[in-house]
């Protein structure tokens, strides 16, 4: 045992040093364009790629507008015209309106670095002319500054997570040499997971963006923290029963590889049903987090016992467990909270599931129709700044024009049908194989709502005309929320089935999985109607992107059934031993304490996503973090607890197990 221990040791550290650097690659690897978050069969995917004929390139425009109060001079045109000299770029147009801005609309080549770019014409306009305000804004904007907003994943989001995790382990254990092994664990895991992510990426098997990357980092540390959490709290109860370190890591990893693996695979399967998905960034986080999980699982069970087993009680110094000392599990918070469980089951579950249903009755004030790409940023950027300019002086959709394709000879009766209320300009873009190409300019600001109810008008209005298709970054919008509704409602009740399929077959039953599967599900109705009063009425946000909620039930859903896994697999092995009340209080007693610190681990690095200025990882943070302690205090503590106490062994039905009699089943 110690010389495999050994040689363990000595494999994760040569490949840890190996697949490590690869965790601050993956932003090389990642795309954070539209093209990112397309949706695969809609209309205005279709539209992207007929524009390829139309096109020399894939030249993403940037906009550069320049503000005077006093109105635009010659001068300033002259300035901006020789800004943009050796650029290729459109003659400087100004304001219609007032004459108070002026706009040059610059192709940047898709082969170079699209924030580089950017950042070097936003460089170029920095000492103009005293009194006139210079932004750079429109699509290569945007990406310029996603980029820079996901610019904190490999550095800051990593220490924030690293740096939480350590505190909460050292108030849990009171050992400051655990939690440099539990986090050197979940950097392996981060560093496997990295290797993989960047290759299938790099290779174009998978799609890799931004809000993908941070989500692997906080998943990673959390799996990888709450599965030796749980590891670890069993070595150290069975540390109490064997002088034997050696024997002791054999029988803690006998007991937790079953929970352990089971908790893992519901939760890779879970994220895998997002292959379901027709937007590419969704179908991408599934394989990535997938991954991620998997590499926690790897590292858990092989080099955690390895270190465990070599340092044996010197893990937990200078509070170490001694040989026959009184397990503090069934005496002390949570040996209570066991007994009131068991002397008040039926009150408890009852005023636990009132509590959820008064939660989950916000749940209707929740808006996820979707929200503005300016609303995007929690911070100020000049993309957004630029577009408010541009708006107040032109057309809301300059720069960022809806293109309608259809066949060659239509064109009279596309550009008449295509002047619907909430068009400012049409005009004929040129022709192509067959095709002709119509360009409209919208009055609002494309990423708006009423810009995309006038896409929907456009669309209806072109129905049946040379099988004439929309497109353009509104109509892309469009989609992409029509898609993520559609998504919502395709894979939710696919999660339920792969998870109630998993649970049936780890606890030999069929009742409890139903129970757990429902419990779970209020508890993720509960804390979107939460979350819903917190973003409208504390954090005022403008609203939600379809896919929060989404994402917001896979992940609490599959990381919620974590921690009743943990429990039940735990409450099962004493049932066999004691009956169901019995080996329920029993189970609690034992589990609670690790359970919560994993929750709280879980709770915590989701939160840190908070630190990247970002609408959507903002409420992705508070629904994952607040979810799981709910789930972990409420959910596992109390009401699950009290429902099996309640309903006795018949809870196992239909398992033989529901006849193994204690003091009461």
């Amino acid at each position: 045992m110690r010389v495999l221990a050994g040689v363990l040791l000595v494999v994760w550290l040569a490949l840890g040093g190996f697949t490590g650097p690869y965790a601050g690659k993956l932003s090389q690897v990642a795309e954070n364009d539209s093209s990112a978050f397309l949706p695969n069969s809609a209309e205005s995917t279709q539209v992207a790629e007929l524009q390829k004929k139309f096109q020399r390139d894939n030249a993403i425009p940037a906009i550069i507008v320049a503000e005077r109060e006093s109105g635009i001079t010659e001068d300033d045109k002259k300035y901006l015209t020789d800004e943009v000299a050796g650029l290729e770029a459109s003659p400087v147009i100004p304001a219609p309106k007032d004459g108070q801005a002026a706009q040059v609309v610059v192709l940047i080549d898709p082969s170079k670095d699209i924030k580089e770019s950017v950042t070097e014409i936003r460089d170029g306009f920095e000492d103009g002319p005293e009194g006139l305000t210079v932004l750079v804004t429109g699509p290569a904007a945007q990406v310029a500054d996603l980029s820079e907003a996901f610019g904190g994943i490999d550095g800051l989001l990593l220490v924030v997570a690293a740096a939480v995790v350590a505190v909460i382990l050292l108030i849990v254990y009171r050992s400051p040499l655990l939690p440099i092994v539990v986090l050197l664990s979940a950097v392996f895991a981060l560093g496997v997971a990295s290797f993989a992510v960047y290759l299938l990426a790099d290779n174009d098997v998978l799609a890799l963006n931004g809000q993908s990357q941070g989500i692997l980092f906080i998943l990673v540390f959390g799996a990888a923290t709450d599965y030796a959490l749980l590891l670890v709290s069993r070595f150290r109860e069975e540390l109490r029963d064997t002088d034997d370190k050696f024997a002791a890591i054999r029988t803690a990893w006998r007991g937790t590889i079953e929970p352990i693996a089971a908790s893992a695979g519901t939760v890779i399967l879970g994220l895998l049903c997002l292959l379901f998905s027709d937007l590419d960034s969704n179908r991408g986080l599934g394989p990535v987090a997938a991954i991620g999980i998997a590499a926690a699982l790897i590292t858990t069970m092989t080099f955690l016992p390895a270190v465990l087993s070599l340092l044996g009680r010197g893990a937990f110094w200078p509070f170490a467990p001694k040989l026959g000392s009184p397990h503090p599990e069934t005496t002390g918070l949570w040996g209570r909270i066991a007994n009131f469980v068991r002397r008040k089951p039926r009150a408890i579950w009852i005023v636990t599931t009132l509590v959820l249903l008064v939660g989950a009755a916000f749940l209707p004030q929740l808006k996820a129709s979707g929200t503005a790409q300016s609303d995007v940023f929690l911070t100020d950027v000049q993309s957004v700044a630029g577009q408010e300019v541009l708006s107040r002086h032109f057309p809301g959709g300059s720069g960022a024009p809806t293109y309608i394709i259809a066949e060659e000879g239509k064109t009279a009766e596309l550009l008449e049908k295509a002047e619907v209320d909430g068009v400012a300009t049409v005009r004929p873009a040129g022709t192509a194989e067959g095709l002709v190409s119509i360009e409209a300019t919208l009055q609002d600001a494309p990423d708006s709502d009423a810009a995309v109810a006038t896409v929907e008008r456009i669309r209806e209005a072109v129905k049946g005309i040379g099988d004439a298709k929309v497109g353009g970054q509104t109509a892309t919008l469009l989609d992409t929320r029509t898609t993520s509704e559609h998504d919502r409602a395709l894979i939710i009740p696919i999660v339920l089935v792969v998870i109630f399929l998993v649970l049936a077959l780890l606890l030999r039953s069929l009742l409890a999985p139903l129970l757990l599967i429902a419990t779970v599900v209020l508890s993720f109705a509960a804390t979107m109607g939460v979350s819903a009063l917190v973003f409208n009425h504390i954090f005022e946000f403008p609203g939600a992107d379809p896919v929060v909620p989404l994402f917001g039930f896979v992940f609490l859903v599959a990381l919620g059934i974590d921690y009743n896994i943990f429990l039940m697999t735990r409450v099962r092995e004493e049932a066999h031993k004691l009956g169901t009340v019995d080996g329920t209080i029993r189970g609690l007693s034992v589990t609670g304490g690790v359970i919560t610190s994993a929750g709280v681990v879980l709770a915590a690095t989701f939160a840190a996503l908070a630190v990247l200025p970002i609408l959507f990882l903002a409420q992705l943070a508070f629904i994952v973090a607040f979810g799981v302690l709910l789930d972990t205090l409420l959910v596992r503590s109390l009401l699950v607890p009290a429902l099996s106490v309640d309903i006795g062994g018949k809870i196992w039905w239909p398992s033989k197990l529901m006849k193994v009699t204690g003091q009461k089943s």
